[in-house]
């Protein structure tokens, strides 16, 4: 029946139906799955599931969820928890501050697909765009804070800390294991450094570092510039001492005082590491924002994180890539001192184009004005008689008084929140929102309604409170690439000029197994950029915050319906966050027990490299246990280590479905071997998108979970970050999971600085699953796994499907092997990666978990057109392969090994002895839409023979 033919008309009911979400999040409709099931033999979808997933663990039951709802009702029902929120005028401080979001930047990327739908660029080639964006972040850290390299970001700045103290302990000369923290510094960070020292054995120091560090033999040093009270302090005498006593030392810096401060290089810091939030990011509850770390260039191969590097490409050009590999958790594994493998590239990519946009003038503009308010502010105050103990200060101030409780209400009566420092001091910390308006309202509170002051006759007074010695005297941001775009003009073509070198999602599927890179729908990211969402101190009062109470509410019973767990953490701001906190809470519920020797933790030789450098950090001893050759655990292996281990073992920490992309059909039998020898269960969740709907993990054994909300749950990958990794823990576990002191949250110690981590993006998973609902969540598993087996069934005669479960089938995703081809042709797993990019594809995952491997995840959201676009080009690189063999093609000289192609090539010299119509068009498709590549195969071997990370001097500017 044709919907649109008024002589059949359909009930209400049924148009309603036709109009749903689900129809549009799936790719396949009717007629595309129909056909998918015929090439794979199979009558019915309930088919393939039973032929996929173990009969032991599957479950016919509905999740404990409601049906869909559409997008406008789902909208509206979200407003109405947003309006819950109460967004008041926020002094707080603590490394949170008020900005103003440039529009240009927050239309053109934080709501922009081209950006927040990219991956991480391993594929330098196709990332060139985002790479350039995450250069200029590099060199605006290393600008100003006067060191010479600098990381693409890190999660947060207490998480940042905690990583830069294991930094301090590794490249040490002192044999102490003691690290002090400056009491200055933010209480969230403290208490987060306290978390991560405790499990590697380290001792903690909390004290007042100019009288207190010289009884203490310490590795490292951490200070706080400005301090987290407002005063400016000359660190250099402290920093001395501490190089004299072999410690190292480590500056949480705020990157806006440092356009007016000396930065932590130029007084001796090894390391500076912070926040770039006020740059540009919404507050958003407490996240996600990029964290920096910065340190001398000796040290840069320890540096935890990710770093942008320049090299050349295959025709000399100048090309960025990723450099050095400092994923060091793939190297050194079970001894990493860091489980980071991701960034907030998509935050480190706004605050890069604030400064870009407000240039080195700007950002001093900007900072001038908010110190001058502050220090109007205080003087104000002072002859309205309030004892205001902070001298040298930038932005921030305290204020002692008699009831501080008195004060709060005042300020909270007149729209403000003030810092809770305690009973008898308050603080405030302005920011480049604050108007003098904010300052007048603000002697209001402190002069009982009545202040009685002239703002300009007060300013007209106001002394600079920044002491001289202090004050920065050293450029900054003097690389053209920000002086060059302070016009909207500019910055708008700017952006679009990187965007259009990338390619996203709003371009092409991005068939990336393990990554889940599915469509994140427009109406799941409308709500983010909401005042109500994004304009949230993490510390405000509860009784301001109950929208967010709500929607976190909400959120973990969901979670814990689609997982079968009974509890949900939502603070670990990353995957390799929610491993270690996993880890914590099985480590902290033996030693609950009495069996805190239990440290021994079983992983799977298959492991992805985060497993093991996760174990070490969370103080466990990393036993490995063998895998058969089709890839699943070797149950007789693990039941030797088991008994082995059997008084000492921990955990053993699975993914599921297997990396290899199967059902293991023994993982019941997995878990009760685990537990019959007193160990936990921690399964891996970056595979869940497999398992929604079907069967859970904390119904065949799991004790604990941590969800990529970054792939199964539609929160957007970013270019590389942000991501939300929380917990799904049993019942027993519950009491052990992440807490946060600065809100009363019990539990264990705190993982990220933010109570409730990166909570401005879970609106994105709680409108999914309320879009979704209970038979739309498990449309998309059974849909995700019929593509994967599409593909498998379509590239096998072409390709070797490495692994299958035992009826043939794959689940989620699938492994090509390239190897037999590598061996009789010399064309490469990278031959083909690159050769993908001239039909206009991402590449899949490379070489993991098996090298030499291609691993291919379709999603459930491209529709099978898309996923036979890919097939065909995956074929026609084949045939190509094949000519490569037959001598058809010089085996040195074909499109294959040459790939990709940019237009720049196609339209020179043309040496090659295959055409230029072959190399730029292999499918008459491209004619009408065709990406070309920016630049040609990246040369890694040169970039890091020869390291660069930051901007290229200006003279490669002026030439390009």
């Amino acid at each position: 029946m044709n919907i649109h033919d008024t002589r059949f008309p359909a009930t209400l009911a049924q148009l309603e139906q036709r109009d749903d979400f689900v129809g549009r999040h799936v790719g396949p409709d009717a007629a595309e799955t129909r056909a998918m099931l015929d090439v794979l033999g199979l009558d019915s979808l309930d088919q393939l599931i039973d032929k996929v997933i173990p009969a032991s663990i599957l479950s016919v039951a509905p999740l404990a969820l409601p049906e869909g709802r559409s997008e406008p009702e789902t909208l509206a029902l979200l407003r109405a928890i947003a309006g819950k929120n109460r967004v008041l005028r926020s002094f707080i401080g603590t490394g949170y501050h008020d900005t103003f979001t440039p529009t240009v930047i927050l239309r053109n990327v934080l709501e922009n697909p081209a950006w927040y739908t990219a991956y991480t660029p391993y594929q330098p080639e196709i990332s060139q765009g985002r790479l350039e964006a995450l250069l200029n972040f590099q060199t605006m850290v290393t600008d100003l804070t006067g060191l010479e390299i600098a990381n693409a970001s890190l999660l947060d700045e207490a998480t940042a800390a905690a990583e830069a103290m294991a930094f301090c302990q590794r490249l040490s000369k002192s044999k102490a294991k003691a690290f002090f923290v400056s009491r200055d510094c933010h209480p969230q960070t403290i208490e987060v450094v306290r978390t991560r020292a405790e499990p590697l054995g380290f001792e903690v120091i909390v004290g007042d570092a100019a009288t207190e560090l010289a009884a203490h033999e310490v590795f490292g040093v951490l200070l706080q510039y400005p301090a987290s009270t407002g005063e400016v302090t000359d660190y250099a005498a402290i920093v001395a001492a501490a190089h004299d006593r072999k410690a190292l030392v480590v500056v949480a810096a705020d990157l806006l005082a440092l356009t007016l401060l000396k930065p932590p290089g130029e007084f001796g810091a090894d390391v500076a590491i912070g926040s770039t939030q006020r740059f540009g990011i919404p507050m958003g509850f407490g996240g996600p924002h990029a964290a920096y770390f910065a340190t001398r260039d000796e040290h840069k191969r320890v540096m935890p994180g990710r770093v942008v590097g320049v090299s050349i490409d295959s025709h000399g050009k100048k090309a960025y890539r990723l450099a050095m590999q400092t994923r060091e958790q793939h190297i050194r594994r079970e001894k990493a001192t860091s489980n980071i493998c991701t960034a907030q590239a998509l935050l480190a990519i706004m605050a890069s184009m604030y400064a870009c946009y407000h240039g080195p003038a700007g950002l001093t503009t900007i900072a001038r004005r908010v110190h001058r308010l502050t220090a109007t502010l205080a003087a104000g105050l002072r002859r309205l008689g309030a004892d205001v103990p902070t001298t040298a200060f930038f932005d921030t101030i305290t204020v002692r008084v008699v009831d501080a409780a008195a004060v709060h209400a005042a300020a909270r009566a007149a729209g403000m929140n003030l810092r809770e420092i305690d009973a008898g001091t308050v603080g405030i910390a302005l920011d480049e929102t604050t108007r003098r308006a904010d300052v007048e309202a603000l002697w209001q509170v402190f002069g009982n309604g009545s202040a009685g002051l002239d703002f300009d006759a007060v300013e007209n007074l106001v002394q600079e409170a920044l002491p001289a010695a202090q004050l920065r005297s050293s450029a900054f941001l003097t690389h053209p690439v920000f002086s060059a775009f302070q016009s909207e003009t500019r910055m708008l073509r700017y952006l679009r000029s990187l965007a259009d070198k990338d390619l996203a999602l709003d371009r092409t599927m991005i068939p990336l197994g393990s990554c889940t890179m599915k469509l994140n729908a427009t109406t799941e990211m409308i709500p983010v950029t909401w005042p109500e969402f994004g304009g949230l101190h993490p510390f405000a009062p509860a009784d301001q915050t109950q929208g967010y109470a709500q929607l976190t509410a909400e959120l973990e019973r969901m979670l814990c319906a689609c997982t079968g767990y009974d509890a949900v953490s939502l603070q670990p701001n990353a995957g390799s966050q929610g491993e270690y906190a996993g880890l914590l809470a099985i480590r902290a519920w033996h030693a609950s027990r009495g069996e805190g020797h239990r440290d021994v933790c079983l992983i799977p030789s298959s492991a992805h490299g985060t497993n093991p450098a996760t174990a070490n950090m969370a103080g466990m001893r990393v036993v490995v246990v063998a895998c058969d050759a089709n890839g699943n655990v070797d149950v007789a292996d693990l039941k030797a280590k088991a008994a082995q281990h059997a008084d000492q073992l921990a955990a053993i920490m699975i993914t599921y479905p297997s990396t290899h992309g199967v059902f293991e059909t023994a993982v019941r039998e997995i878990t009760d071997i685990v537990h019959a020898h007193g160990g936990q269960v921690y399964i891996d969740g970056a595979n869940l998108n497999a398992m929604v709907g079907l069967c859970g993990p904390g119904q065949f054994g799991g004790d604990v979970s941590h969800l990529n909300l970054h792939k199964t749950f539609c929160i957007p990958h970013g270019g590389g970050g942000p991501g939300v990794g929380p917990i799904g823990v049993k019942s027993h576990l519950a009491p052990f999971l992440p807490g946060h002191g600065s809100v009363g949250l019990e539990g264990i110690g705190a993982v990220a600085a933010a109570p409730w981590g990166s909570a401005s993006i879970l609106p994105i998973t709680w409108t999914y699953i309320t879009l979704m609902g209970r038979d739309g969540l498990r449309h998309a598993t059974v849909t995700a796994i019929l593509n994967a087996n599409y593909i498998a069934q379509r590239l096998e005669p072409h390709y070797p499907v490495l692994y299958r479960g035992e009826n043939g089938l794959v689940a989620h995703e699938c492994i090509l092997d390239l190897r037999p081809l590598k061996d009789s042709t010399g064309i490469s797993v990278d031959d083909v990666a690159k050769r993908l990019m001239d039909f206009g594809f991402h590449a899949p995952t490379m070489s993991f978990p098996v090298p030499g491997t291609l691993m291919i995840e379709p999603t459930e959201s491209e529709s099978k057109a898309e996923l036979d676009r890919f097939c065909d080009a995956m074929i026609a690189i084949r045939e190509e392969i094949a000519k490569v063999a037959s001598g058809e093609f010089d085996a040195r000289d074909n499109p294959l090994v040459n790939a990709p192609h940019t237009a720049e090539a196609i339209a020179g010299e043309w040496p090659h002895p295959y055409s230029r119509e072959l190399a730029a068009y292999p499918v008459a498709s491209l004619r009408g839409n065709k990406y070309w590549s920016p630049v040609g195969r990246v040369d890694n071997v040169y970039g890091d023979r020869n390291l660069v990370c930051a901007c290229p001097p200006l003279s490669d500017y002026e030439q390009a």
